[in-house]
């Protein structure tokens, strides 16, 4: 009773936009691993899977761009709801192919990647003016915690009733009226989203070259996250798809441990501190980085089952710290230079699609040199290892957000840059 109380004391548009992902949420796993299950049994070639990817990973930043301009003329509440209602359009794309050529992938991936743009532009942009830094950690641990809940019970259902039909023709049906079901849900998503009272950005102009030297290394932080979500997303799908065999045995996979995790994620959104992020942090990494290493040493069905238990942990953790990290230095900069909150989502996409590109061409350049089988086990290993070096960036990064923000009022914004430039180098 005290975590719903706790809950309602939050202001009208907190609880609008938790209840928006809530329900948004529900199809989440269905687009980050189902579809990926899609393309893998009516091709068996994992190479489409991350081209895929790379095409829906190309979509976001242009959409970004595009929502910039659309905001200007747009109300945000319609932008967002087009961006989950695209999602389930993009399934229906898919889904209409007749043969999965790589123009249909790239297709379907496009417009995916036109779903997530509009999504997470405006997603990041209602966190940013909707929370501050004291409840920021309460924020995304409410929301890690109904993300993976959820993911306890979607794989699950979905692998149940996919592996309930038989033949080739049975399991494409239920993959059509599992896109059908998911438009319904962005539909209802985005009729939440209507009840809320959010702003569009004041600012105009989202564009520029020039940033603060605190946010050059928000960038690299971002890069290595998007190394990561360069094929991770859909890595789970190819490894039960090539080591446990079927659907039913992803959605089985997907939800083992996921009540503890969540319960975990739950209490630490709630109750750590700013300060904490940085320990949430490392441990996330850590706990990928061993998952990742073992199951490219044994690449059994023992260690795929570790992995996806340990990822299940990990990346919520991850999540959790990443997030508030990056809305506090679009507080400290946005100040500084006098920005809108914007400019700096618009342009943090630029280092994760740096890191994506990179992530994915690990991949791709390991599957076509060396093998699949080597590709798929060595691969997320070798991102895993270098995602370590974002402990140290992190730590370096709160530590001078900090030492800026506590500067006194009598500092003007270009000395306190060139004070923070020299303690970065």
């Amino acid at each position: 009773m005290k975590e719903v109380d706790h809950f309602k004391s939050q202001s009208h548009n907190f609880k609008i936009l938790v209840l928006t992902n809530l329900v948004y949420a529900l199809v989440q796993p269905v687009i980050d691993i189902f579809v990926a299950a899609y393309i893998m049994r009516n091709s068996d070639d994992t190479s489409k899977v991350v081209i895929y990817q790379l095409a829906i990973y190309t979509g976001i930043p242009l959409t970004f761009l595009i929502n910039g301009f659309l905001l200007k003329y747009v109300n945000i509440r319609k932008l967002y709801s087009i961006g989950m209602m695209l999602s389930g359009v993009s399934m229906i794309i898919m889904m209409s192919l007749k043969s999965l050529s790589l123009t249909g992938i790239g297709v379907a991936g496009i417009t995916m990647g036109l779903s997530f743009g509009l999504y997470w532009s405006n997603r990041d942009y209602l966190a940013i003016s909707t929370t501050n830094d004291d409840n920021r950690n309460y924020y995304y641990g409410l929301e890690t915690f109904f993300y993976t809940l959820i993911a306890i019970i979607i794989p699950v259902a979905i692998g149940w009733f996919i592996q309930s039909k038989t033949g080739e023709e049975g399991k494409h049906d239920a993959y059509v009226i599992i896109t059908g079901v998911v438009f319904v849900i962005t539909m209802c998503a985005s009729a939440v989203c209507y009840r809320g009272r959010f702003k569009n950005p004041t600012e105009k102009k989202y564009i520029y070259f020039k940033f603060h030297p605190l946010w050059y290394k928000l960038l690299s932080l971002a890069m290595f996250k998007g190394l990561a979500q360069g094929f991770l997303v859909t890595a789970p799908a190819m490894l039960i798809f090539k080591i446990l065999g079927e659907e039913g045995a992803l959605g089985n996979a997907q939800s083992i441990g996921a009540v503890l995790a969540a319960i975990i994620i739950y209490f630490i959104g709630r109750f750590s501190k700013p300060s904490d992020r940085v320990k949430t942090f490392s441990v996330g990494l850590v706990l990928f980085a061993v998952g990742a290493c073992l199951n490219g040493a044994l690449f059994n069905q023992t260690s795929v089952i570790v992995f996806l238990l340990l990822l299940l942990i990990a990346k919520p953790l991850m999540d959790l710290a990443y997030y508030p990290i990056q809305l506090r230095v679009i507080d400290i900069v946005s100040k500084i230079e006098k920005r809108g909150e914007f400019v700096y989502i618009l342009n943090h996409e630029a280092g994760l699609y740096a890191g994506r590109l990179m992530g994915a061409a690990t991949f791709l350049l390991l599957f076509y040199f060396v093998s699949e089988d080597f590709a798929l086990r060595y691969a997320v290993g070798i991102i895993a290892l270098l995602q370590l070096c974002s402990i140290f960036i992190s730590k370096n990064i709160i530590k001078q957000g900090n030492k800026i923000a506590t500067e006194p009022d009598g500092v003007e914004p270009e000395q306190a840059m060139q004070e923070a430039a020299s303690n970065l180098i």
